[in-house]
């Protein structure tokens, strides 16, 4: 009996040192997602007057993709794309509508649970999984607490942050994400009430007493309705939770990125004998902006330059935290930006916050380079070579199938996955990238197409149609403050316009019959490319739809009673 009991002892021993041998073998994942920076922003990517020297190290080490695409301009599509390795109009998170992602946290949509992540699959096979920073991606479905969308219930079993985004609301003296004042006719109706009465005293408009009180009551009515939809969305909506608790509401944002810098290095600290995937997604330098007090007047460029300094610094604490514990050389590093520079982003009293997209057209919001190319950087020591630049088409997508399969896993075969696995791209085995085909979508509306042929060194791509910029400004939609998608605010094309990316990345020249005699070919190849590609993806539910985005009050979380206006400042960040 003692013997069967001593090799019964030997055998989990030696199988619990084959499980410890295999998961040492396991790479570590670290995905850092900036938020609204632009390509120019960094160093590495040619700006002269920021200082990035953080991020221009983890460049030099590794490799730097130079034609690095976001799967979507706007944050809430695009996070999907990442964590999902799919088009977002697969999952149901690309709107028919104005509004392309979620501005309630007590909206009902949200990333569906049909969805499998990278963290869902690496989380099956052993790895510890955190969440620190924006989600973005949805909360609750049926009451203020079942957290269906969570981002525990897509994988991480940690999580640190807010669950939609750092709204200008959610910083005094920011104004309001709605722009209200963008939208109402103040003028219109001022012009309107002052004709109306001038006729009125004048005599050739006779005004009823009773009608005109009625009309006056309701527009006070409604501007008293506003003032207190304005003052109360950041009680709503600025929310910081750790795990399922909410932990401050509303939120102070001046150090977070300080907070959550910290609790990314404990997370490394606390799993360096294991396997783990930490996605570290920072709040700045989406609006409203913020710098803690050591970076604040760092930069020659306000509060945005000293947001991204404060980004590079945080990005150093975690690259020094990977070298103190040995871990950078079984680490595969990613550092990107969900989308390009919001370019139309000012403060409430008319101070420019927009980053830098370099030489490419646009911003956030548009398919136009600006908007969808991205820093990508990737950095493995040992196993990826450093110094290196690759300028094939890859996307934020590639993710996906790149980290599945590094974990030991196999991609889901259930589904589409439009990402490509990059790692032979960026060890050089190979010097094509997968893409043939990109598809830009304007929320739920197929914008552009974007072509590498296989025997061609062009990449060529065709717009449908493409935003009103403001007639004053020519380069951004500062009328509305965001680029939309919707018929009223774009112009389609037919032909559609045509770019040789490879000659002319700023997109300034249009391609004619003139200019290239294969145009209408090349369209025609795109073209059918594009109709393959929407014949494959599946109808699903809209969850941007106008109901699925509403404020709904009983999903609002909240850590008080509403009659306290949902207000706790428990947590400290000291």
């Amino acid at each position: 009996m003692r013997k069967t009991w001593l090799l019964y002892c030997l055998q989990l021993l030696l199988r619990m040192n084959f499980v410890s041998l295999k998961q040492s073998n396991k790479p570590n994942f670290v995905l850092i997602m900036v938020d609204d920076m632009g390509i120019g922003d960094l160093g590495c990517y040619g700006n002269k007057t920021l200082r990035t020297p953080n991020i221009d190290q983890l460049a030099q080490e590794g490799v730097k993709l130079t034609h690095h695409i976001a799967a979507a301009s706007l944050c809430t599509p695009s996070r999907a794309a990442f964590l999902t390795g799919r088009y977002p109009i697969r999952s149901g998170l690309a709107s028919h509508g104005m509004t392309g992602v979620f501005i309630f946290n007590a909206a009902s949509g949200g990333l569906p649970q049909e969805e499998v992540t990278f963290a869902n699959i690496v989380k099956r096979q052993g790895y510890e999984t955190a969440l620190i920073g924006k989600w973005h991606l949805g909360l609750n479905c049926k009451n203020s607490t079942d957290h269906c969308h969570h981002p525990s219930t897509h994988g991480f079993k940690y999580f640190f942050g807010i669950p939609l985004t750092n709204l200008r609301d959610c910083s005094p003296n920011n104004g309001t994400v709605f722009m209200i004042h963008k939208f109402l006719p103040y003028r219109t109706l001022a012009v309107i009430l002052a004709s109306a009465l001038a006729l009125h005293f004048s005599g050739l408009l006779r005004l009823h007493r009773k009608f005109t009180l009625t009309l006056l009551t309701l527009l006070l009515m409604f501007a008293a309705a506003i003032l207190l939809f304005i003052q109360i969305v950041p009680y709503l909506n600025c929310v910081l939770m750790k795990d399922h608790r909410i932990i401050e509401q509303p939120y102070r944002s001046e150090n977070l990125t300080q907070a959550m810098t910290r609790d990314a290095v404990t997370f490394m600290e606390r799993n360096a004998e294991r396997p783990f995937l930490l996605f570290f997604s920072l709040l700045q330098v989406h609006t409203a902006m913020f710098a803690s007090a050591a970076f604040r007047g760092t930069s020659q460029h306000g509060i945005y330059g000293d947001a991204v300094h404060e980004v590079d610094w945080s990005v150093g604490q975690i690259t020094q935290t990977l070298t103190r514990l040995q871990l950078a050389g079984n680490t595969l590093v990613y550092l990107t930006s969900d989308q390009g520079a919001h370019l139309e982003e000012i403060s409430a009293s008319g101070e420019v916050h927009r980053g830098w997209n370099g030489i490419y057209k646009g911003g956030k919001s548009t398919n136009w380079e600006g908007g969808i190319r991205v820093p990508g950087i990737v950095r493995w020591p040992g196993t990826i070579a450093g110094g290196r630049e690759v300028d094939e088409p890859t996307s934020n997508m590639d993710l996906f199938p790149t980290v599945v399969r590094l974990s030991g896993a196999a991609l889901p075969e259930d589904r589409e996955i439009d990402g490509r696995d990059m790692m032979d791209l960026l060890q050089g085995n190979v010097e094509r990238s997968d893409h043939e085909f990109l598809f830009h979508y304007c929320n739920a509306f197929l914008n552009a197409v974007r072509w590498k042929p296989r025997n061609s060194s062009s990449v060529w791509k065709a717009f449908y149609f493409t935003p009103n910029f403001h007639p004053e400004d020519g380069t951004s939609c500062a009328h509305t403050h965001v680029c939309f998608c919707t018929p009223h605010f774009v112009t389609f094309h037919s032909p559609p316009l045509l770019f040789d990316l490879s000659r002319d990345p700023s997109e300034k020249t249009p391609l004619t019959p003139a200019t290239q005699p294969n145009f209408h070919s090349i369209l025609a190849v795109m073209q059918e490319a594009a109709e393959r590609h929407q014949r494959s993806v599946k109808p699903v539910e809209s969850q941007l739809s106008a109901a699925n985005i509403m404020w709904r009050p009983l999903l609002q979380p909240c850590c008080s009673t509403f009659s306290q206006l949902c207000q706790c400042q428990s947590w400290t960040d000291s």
